[in-house]
């Protein structure tokens, strides 16, 4: 049997090149940077850190409860040095309340996805190959990553009619899917819109983006009592914040944050509520704030949509984001906001009264 001639003419493309987390490298990799691969300590040491958690969770998560009843800040203390990768998934789920969900609500998932339709479906269609575009599991088009994301979105818009789909719930939906299977994002992302565990979200998408409002006041107060001099700054050049930080609260730091930061972000997030979002925004303006204060309007925007690297550094950012102390002042700031809108919708009201029919 004659062999087939293989077209010499034809390229085959080349591999793409990923990070550990599966996003495409963009850069030339340097000899340098290549060889600041980990130590034998330092492999030594996420070793132990693993056996740590392995110990403190139990098997599939059966140990968790008494662990955090029992030794609540060593929980606290290990989740802020960062979740073990491997189990990530898992503990997100046990931290965020999505794992009862999951087990109270056997095969809603599916109903879901098979039998319901949604009016969103059109919109979450057009926006799926916009989420996470350089991560390998989503670039091919409607391949399984694709997939994933549009029935959990898909489900979501139907399980929950009134909030439906926006743009923002992709990138919550897509870094979820990257840990976990298609039902357990699901069930997490109904457990951060609903409340599960902690203040609800879901007013982050509801129509007129009510609680990014609500976010925004509180963020732009603490901005100022804690930088007086970069709030001055900003009135200045005419800065507010939902300029640069609706997307920090959309969509927690993962749209276009590193995403080896969101990471240790979300961790937190996940177990301490929105205060970390808040916290490592202020981080960030603290970092950058001698450079900040020099730049005229047309630098800012930009300079507040891309820090510089050494920001980006978890091991730098974080600690100084810890010691924000902000849950007290947000409560009282949340009660101001609330009180300020209450008047502002009783005067509109009145003033809809007065006119005539």
């Amino acid at each position: 049997m004659e062999k087939k001639r293989v077209d010499e003419s034809v390229q085959v493309p080349a591999p793409i090149r990923v990070d550990r987390f599966g996003f495409a490298k963009q850069e030339h990799i340097s000899p340098d940077r290549l060889a600041k691969s980990k130590s034998a300590f330092e492999y030594q040491r996420e070793e132990r850190k693993l056996r740590k958690w392995r110990k403190m969770i139990g098997v599939g998560g059966s140990d968790w409860k008494h662990y955090v009843r029992r030794k609540p800040n060593v929980v606290k203390r290990r989740i802020r040095k960062g979740i073990p990768d491997s189990l990530r998934g898992l503990v997100w789920q046990l931290i965020s309340g999505s794992r009862d969900l999951l087990l109270m609500n056997p095969g809603v998932y599916e109903q879901l996805v098979i039998y319901e339709t949604s009016a969103s479906e059109l919109d979450i269609i057009r926006d799926i190959s916009r989420t996470f575009p350089s991560h390998v599991f989503y670039q091919q088009r409607h391949g399984p990553g694709q997939r994933s994301l549009y029935n959990v979105l898909k489900a979501y818009s139907v399980y929950d009619r009134e909030v439906g789909y926006v743009q923002g719930m992709g990138f919550l939906a897509g870094l979820l899917l990257l840990y976990m299977s298609e039902e357990d994002a699901f069930w997490l992302l109904v457990a951060l819109l609903k409340g599960a565990v902690h203040a609800p979200m879901e007013g982050l998408y509801l129509e007129g983006l009510p609680l990014v409002q609500q976010y925004l006041f509180q963020f732009d107060h603490l901005m100022r009592e804690y930088m007086p001099k970069l709030g001055e700054h900003f009135t200045r050049e005419m800065i507010n914040p939902s300029m640069y930080g609706s997307q920090w609260f959309i969509t927690v730091f993962s749209y276009s944050f590193p995403f080896h930061l969101a990471l240790r972000i979300w961790d937190v997030f996940l177990y301490e509520g929105v205060k970390i979002v808040f916290k490592v925004g202020l981080a960030l303006l603290k970092y950058c704030h001698d450079d900040l204060v020099k730049l005229p309007f047309e630098k800012l925007i930009p300079a507040l949509k891309n820090f510089p690297d050494d920001a980006m550094d978890p091991d730098k950012l974080l600690p100084m984001a810890y010691s924000f102390k902000v849950s007290k002042r947000l409560e009282e700031l949340k009660l101001e906001y609330e009180k300020k809108n209450g008047k502002l919708a009783a005067s509109k009201a009145k003033q809809k009264q007065k006119q005539p029919a």
